[in-house]
């Protein structure tokens, strides 16, 4: 009988993880487990998607506002610290600022305005029409703030960033002064020492400040990239993708993925038999209509898959075909005319051609990590694995 289903994504329930357990194995088992007690079967090209959260958990990849300090301080001088571009996130930044100002004696704090670069909104754009203020040249003190918008709280959280930031500054025992800006080089006018937080603009920002003078450059990338004292680091991402874990603690994006995908196919080839794809994964990358959110506050989507997940999809749109090339059939004659047109294909670009117009030329891995993102959620639903069938299915499977 044909199979009348597409692509299905289903949340895994797994243990809850702790330092030291073997991941992959738990994760192979989980989703055996499931199959078995939910009845469905496993199958070529399924792919099994954890979240970075519990990869990193179980690494025990975490680190203190103390690490955070003492390699802001060594790299960065101890003395004024330009901290600029920073995200609005209890969860993603306070805490790292906390420890950004320990390490510091003063913090000019530069927010980007109306919005942070992932869409977190100090300020509308009908307020700065209303006020005559331009964002790409109008630099702002926080007394002129003020003056012009006075308290703006955000939508969801209801927290007044501004004030958030400028307490938790202060209490970590550094000056702070606030300005807001959008040109990167307005911070040297404060200072020559930079900390820039932007996340998928960052190595453009490190560009423009360096070509503009300023002695010392490091982004969020550029601390704890090896280990202080015994925490927890990311080589490759420093503090991009922590987020915190209790008051004093930051667990950070998790390091060695390609280790572990590849180890967790490896077993579930073993129990299987099934060739399975496996990735890890962050952020998706979405954006919400009604925040104005973009999602994607890790560096990446995943930080980790195995080789069948490289690639971009190469698809024909369907309605296209029916709109245009077989207008005049309908029923069987047409199904079979797509299906033969589909298989006809093979590995060739589609790139350029009218009949893939409006389909997503996106990475796989961000395409799957988006849905697996939405399946897992970021609450209490405990299922921080999902398995996805018949994503690489097409019409004529």
């Amino acid at each position: 009988m044909q199979r009348r289903t597409g692509t299905i994504s289903r949340g895994i329930r797994c243990p809850i993880i702790r330092e030291g357990d073997d991941l992959a194995k738990i994760v192979c088992d989980s989703v055996i487990e499931a199959a078995e007690i939910d009845g469905f079967e496993l199958r070529e090209k399924d792919v099994v998607a954890v979240t970075e959260s519990i990869l990193a958990r179980s690494q025990g990849n975490y680190a203190s506002v103390d690490a955070i300090a003492k390699d802001v301080k060594a790299k960065l001088g101890g003395e004024t610290v330009g901290v600029i571009f920073p995200i609005l996130s209890r969860n993603r930044f306070a805490i790292c600022l906390k420890g950004i100002a320990m390490g510091c004696k003063k913090v000019v704090l530069m927010l980007s305005y109306p919005s942070d670069e992932v869409g977190n909104h100090l300020l509308t754009y009908d307020q700065l029409d209303e006020a005559g203020v331009n964002p790409y040249s109008d630099v702002l003190s926080l007394s002129k703030y003020r003056e012009l918008f006075g308290e703006n709280k955000h939508e969801f959280t209801g927290v007044d960033y501004v004030d958030y930031y400028s307490q938790i500054i202060t209490e970590a025992g550094a000056e702070c002064e606030v300005v807001f800006a959008n040109q990167a080089k307005a911070i040297l006018d404060y200072t020559d020492c930079v900390l820039t937080c932007d996340i998928h603009t960052r190595q453009r920002t490190k560009r423009l400040l360096k070509a503009a003078g300023a002695k010392i450059v490091c982004g969020m990338d550029d601390i704890l990239t090896s280990s202080v004292d015994g925490s927890g680091f990311n080589a490759d991402f420093g503090l991009l993708g922590s987020n915190k874990s209790t008051e004093d603690m930051i667990k950070l994006f998790p390091k060695d993925c390609g280790e572990f995908v590849t180890k967790a196919q490896q077993y579930l080839i073993e129990k299987t038999g099934k060739n399975i794809e496996v990735m890890v994964y962050g952020d998706g990358a979405f954006k919400d209509p009604q925040g104005k959110i973009w999602e994607l506050a890790d560096p990446c989507v995943s930080p980790g898959y195995t080789k069948g997940l490289e690639g971009t999809p190469n698809e024909l749109k369907l309605k296209y075909l029916a709109d245009n090339d077989f207008k005049d059939l309908s029923g069987e004659e047409l199904k079979k005319a797509i299906s033969e047109r589909i298989k006809e294909k093979g590995e060739e670009s589609l790139v350029g051609n009218m009949a893939s117009q409006g389909t997503t030329p996106r990475k796989f891995t961000d395409l799957i990590g988006s849905l697996c993102d939405l399946t897992s959620g970021s609450g209490d639903k405990g299922t921080p694995v999902v398995l996805v069938q018949g994503y690489f299915d097409n019409y004529t499977n």
